[in-house]
């Protein structure tokens, strides 16, 4: 995917932690899988960012989520992400940020502006960027190789932003650039929804290349019996059963369809959608199929 790209110039943090150093390269799945080892390094990773409420999250789907890696950037902007139990809705600091005893400025150019204006869409979004930081694995990786102690209640180990290097544009009309999926509400007394299936993402990797094979060629094209088939694989209904789903909502790249079988109080609704990031791992990146983000149950007693 094409990038904006500028130079990189380092600017190294003051405080009695750092020294001069070059940026460490490394990948997530490599951080995740020992964080204790990037404790207090600057290091430069591209990934996806995640950002919404109680969210702003470095993932690559190659790997497992956990443990989480929570972003913030250095310097004197926040992000203003709001989350439990730290609200930072103020998006400008009095002075730069210092985190176990290492003060991180940030490279407040056009690359650092084009990434915010893209992860700061509503309600939510992802963005590709490269990034570089330093890495704080967190309290518990010092004693159980698990970082966990930034971001929303302490979920995580923490990339305090120094310089965005990098960052792809959100162009293209036909995929997704949000992380959550839309879940339905429940607007009477005494109903309820949950959540009866959640698309991992190794999961929608795995659809895509089914669809590639050939076998399910026709997701690419028939966003309706992707939801329909996940019902009927969900509810274990015969395979041959006709579900007769309503379009319920469509935004670019998402699609959320509903059905209420006959003489039952329960209905469903399935989320579909080309997911931005399922780019990377297609073939051809112009060539993405639909997969299924979620799938709800809505109920009243």
């Amino acid at each position: 995917m094409a990038g904006f790209w500028v130079t990189v110039v380092w600017i190294l943090a003051a405080g009695p932690a750092a020294c001069a150093q070059e940026p460490q390269q490394a990948t997530v799945c490599q951080i995740k899988s020992n964080p204790a080892a990037y404790d207090h390094k600057l290091v430069r990773v591209t990934a996806f960012a995640s950002h919404g409420f109680e969210n702003f999250t470095l993932f690559d789907p190659a790997c497992q989520s956990w443990p989480e890696i929570w972003l913030e950037y250095g310097g004197l902007a926040s992000s203003g992400t709001v989350y439990c139990c730290d609200e930072l809705k103020n998006r400008k600091r009095s002075k730069p940020i210092e985190i176990e005893g290492i003060t991180v400025p940030l490279t407040d150019d056009k690359a650092f502006h084009d990434f915010d204006r893209l992860i700061q869409r509503p309600p939510d979004s992802i963005a590709h960027a490269t990034l570089a930081g330093w890495f704080f694995a967190g309290s518990k990786a010092k004693t159980s190789g698990a970082g966990a102690s930034y971001g929303h209640m302490g979920c995580c180990s923490l990339l305090l932003i120094q310089q965005v290097v990098a960052v792809d544009p959100q162009t293209r009309t036909d995929v997704d650039y949000r992380t959550m999926p839309d879940q339905p509400t429940a607007n009477k007394g005494g109903c309820g929804v949950k959540i009866v299936l959640d698309g991992t993402t190794g999961s929608k990797v795995e659809a895509q290349r089914q669809a590639e094979a050939g076998p399910r060629a026709w997701s690419f094209d028939d966003p309706l019996r992707v939801a329909s088939d996940a019902l009927i694989q969900l509810l274990k209904l015969d395979p041959g059963t006709a579900i007769s789903m309503t379009q319920a909502r469509k935004s670019p790249g998402r699609i959320s369809y509903e059905w209420k079988p006959a003489g039952k109080k329960d209905s469903y609704t399935v989320v579909v959608n080309r997911p931005y990031w399922l780019t990377f791992h297609a073939k051809d990146p112009l060539k993405v199929a639909w997969v299924v983000m979620a799938a709800y149950e809505s109920s009243c007693d």
